[in-house]
């Protein structure tokens, strides 16, 4: 089977290709430009992920024998086409913002530059992981902010598809997330992963108290014990009795997680557990979140929410051309109208360093005290800027991430929804 990434795109790629190619235009020097026209509803922020993911498939965006095959058996039989896609390479540039960078509507995102053939070519593939991601790790930057520092762990990989797992543990240690379940996400992004046992582990078991010390047996009394398997008040007593005071933490997952957590709280510290931590389950999101702030609750295990994009599953990005042959271009179609010309961006910051305003031009903006350039190179001639490890470009993405959020004013983090924290500008 191949592992190229040419076919995760949409057949209407290559048939403007192949008609670009008749007619004599797939040479014409293109600008294409990623954007969202809105927030998901009600949002005040997004974040950007899936660069880092993006330039991995780059390389792997060829056409070999085994995908021209599989096009002739799609009907794609054009010869001129098939030639060109042989020997196809993305050749073009690609800048855009930092990955973890936060954005609004109309923020230019990625721009492709390249002749119409290439860059349209790549339509699909951009927007299916930069929308994915973004949707994942704006989800998750709630989360986190929700949390109050407290450690939040993903663990959706039961509720999708076992590659978008993968995914979306990325994007959710981009935004914050502490620790992941999905060990494909743990070898190849350095994401720590967490995990210990489910309810069928107790279940095995004659008894509870059997499971609890098979558990610590292989892995120490620093281990995490699910104690609502039958009665909590009676698995939390077990797990102590099995354990010892030093046993790490208790995982709740199941009913009034508020007072379930404040109830363990208590009979913890009687028991002479103090230090045991109590982690809480059970389909999680960002308003369950922030409705434990004021339980004695140590961490967060989130899956269902987190992976969905906490009911919105995708940004909204758009991929539109906006300039050909260096002269704009632009969309007029009504509520689906787009901004011809090749955009410059900048964050303005007020004098305390918060962020105010997004500017976006046609051409450069006038430079004002605060003021942070957003456009950053990402590909030159078809080759990626950075020769970073996926490891090394998920680090930069989220210490990105960490420093764009700092900045955002204090409205932006309420779950109420709004309109966007800041204004986007055109100039």
């Amino acid at each position: 089977m191949s592992t190229g990434s040419a076919l995760l795109t949409d057949r209407y790629e290559l048939t403007m290709v192949a008609a670009a190619l008749a007619d004599g235009t797939a040479d014409r020097e293109s600008s294409f430009e990623v954007f969202a026209r809105r927030l998901p509803h009600g949002r005040r922020f997004a974040v950007l992920a899936g660069t880092g993911r993006l330039l991995e498939h780059l390389p792997r965006f060829r056409f070999g024998d085994e995908e021209l095959d599989a096009l002739r058996e799609q009907g794609l039989t054009d010869a001129r086409l098939l030639d060109w896609l042989a020997d196809f390479a993305f050749s073009g540039d690609i800048e855009g913002y930092a990955e973890g960078e936060l954005f609004f509507p109309g923020s230019p995102v990625l721009t492709v530059r390249a002749p119409f053939a290439e860059g349209v070519l790549l339509e699909t593939l951009v927007l299916s992981i930069l929308n994915h991601d973004s949707a994942i790790a704006s989800a998750a930057a709630r989360m986190v902010a929700a949390a109050c520092e407290r450690p939040v762990i993903e663990m959706g990989s039961r509720r999708t598809h076992e590659q978008a797992a993968v995914a979306a543990a990325r994007a959710a240690a981009l935004a914050g997330f502490a620790a992941t379940s999905n060990l494909e996400a743990g070898r190849r992004y350095g994401i720590p992963t967490a995990g210990t046992s489910a309810h069928a582990f107790t279940l095995l078991h004659d008894d509870e108290a059997s499971a609890f010390r098979a558990q610590i047996a292989t892995l120490g009394v620093d281990t995490t014990l699910l104690v609502d398997t039958y009665d909590v008040d009676q698995g939390i007593r077990t797990a102590v009795e099995v354990a010892g005071p030093e046993l790490g933490a208790i995982r709740l997952d199941s009913g009034d997680l508020p007072t379930l957590a404040t109830h363990a709280r208590q009979l913890l510290d009687e028991l002479g557990a103090t230090k045991t931590r109590i982690l809480v389950t059970s389909d999680l999101d960002e308003y369950a979140i922030a409705g434990l702030m004021a339980a004695p609750v140590d961490g967060y295990g989130v899956g269902t929410s987190l992976v969905t994009g906490s009911g919105a599953p995708t940004v909204g990005l758009v991929y539109k051309l906006v300039e050909r042959d260096g002269v704009p271009v632009a969309k007029r179609s009504e509520g689906k109208h787009s901004v011809g010309g090749r955009k410059t961006a900048v964050r303005r910051h007020d004098a305390s360093g918060t962020a105010t305003a997004e500017v976006v031009s046609s051409g450069p903006v006038p430079a004002q005290d605060g003021d942070r350039p957003l456009l950053v190179d990402l590909v030159r001639g078809g080759q990626p800027v950075s020769d970073a490890s996926p490891r090394e470009l998920l680090a930069a993405a989220r210490a990105h991430h960490e420093r764009a959020r700092a900045a955002l004013p204090a409205e932006a983090w309420a779950l109420s929804r709004g309109e966007s924290a800041i204004e986007t500008m055109t100039e």
